[in-house]
């Protein structure tokens, strides 16, 4: 039997422009699942780990993280941290999105956990597919559960 949650996507932008964008393309590559949007890293960070900070509140959740590196009152690299650091969060993948594409920073994002970086402006193309195969690949799989 497949007790398998919808996933809902999380995405941390503070362009309003460029968060409007995202969700037209992932709506565009057919994926209906539920988006949660936040203009900043503290909004963000209390959904994902709680106001007690411990991730709790999410686990067993199915989570898609979406994150812009540049938010207006921390960096995505501290909530890329933090989300997997945390024991309930950590096998959340974590889409980042930005406009730098420096290669240091982009290897710290994937030192730190980061399934996907993609240089803004993207192809937006290869971004909805991306997005969709991330669907695919939820609607088939569990993200299995910390003990």
């Amino acid at each position: 039997m497949n007790d398998a949650r919808p996933v809902t996507i999380i995405m941390v932008e503070d362009d309003e422009g460029h968060a409007r964008l995202i969700e037209k393309n992932i709506r565009r590559a057919g994926v209906a699942n539920e988006i949660l949007a936040f203009t900043n890293g503290t909004s963000a960070l209390n959904f994902l780990l709680g106001d007690d900070g411990t991730g709790l509140v999410n686990k067993g959740r199915q989570l898609l993280v979406l994150l812009d590196l540049n938010l207006p009152d921390m960096t995505g690299i501290d909530i890329l941290e933090k989300v997997k650091g945390n024991e309930h969060t950590r096998r959340s993948p974590v889409v980042v999105l930005t406009t730098t594409d420096d290669q240091r920073e982009i290897q710290r994002c994937y030192d730190l956990g980061a399934n996907v970086y993609i240089t803004k402006p993207v192809d937006y193309d290869g971004f909805a597919n991306a997005i969709r195969q991330l669907g695919l690949f939820f609607s088939v799989m569990q993200v299995p559960e910390a003990d």
